[in-house]
């Protein structure tokens, strides 16, 4: 008989690691401010720091060469009106 008032950990609650999947996508979330409070707290609880921070870099690094291909694309392709 315990002596805590807590529920049991829900099935698959505990193994406290989370995929790969999950760390990208929290970061996704984050990134654009639409990360859920449920899915906070889960990172939180299980997730790792440097998961999260090299999946930020990553990120950063993709968007911001997206952003300069699609400048130089869009300077290529741009008639000069001469």
């Amino acid at each position: 008989m315990s002596t805590h008032n807590q529920p049991p950990e829900p099935a698959g609650e505990t193994d406290r690691r989370i995929s790969f999947l999950s760390v990208m996508l929290s970061v996704f979330a984050g990134f654009f401010g639409v990360q859920s409070d449920a899915n906070r707290r889960r990172d939180f609880a299980s997730g790792k720091f440097w998961h999260f921070f090299t999946g930020g870099l990553v990120f950063v690094a993709i968007f911001l060469l997206s952003i300069w291909g699609l400048v130089h694309y869009l300077l290529a392709t741009t008639p000069t009106g001469q």
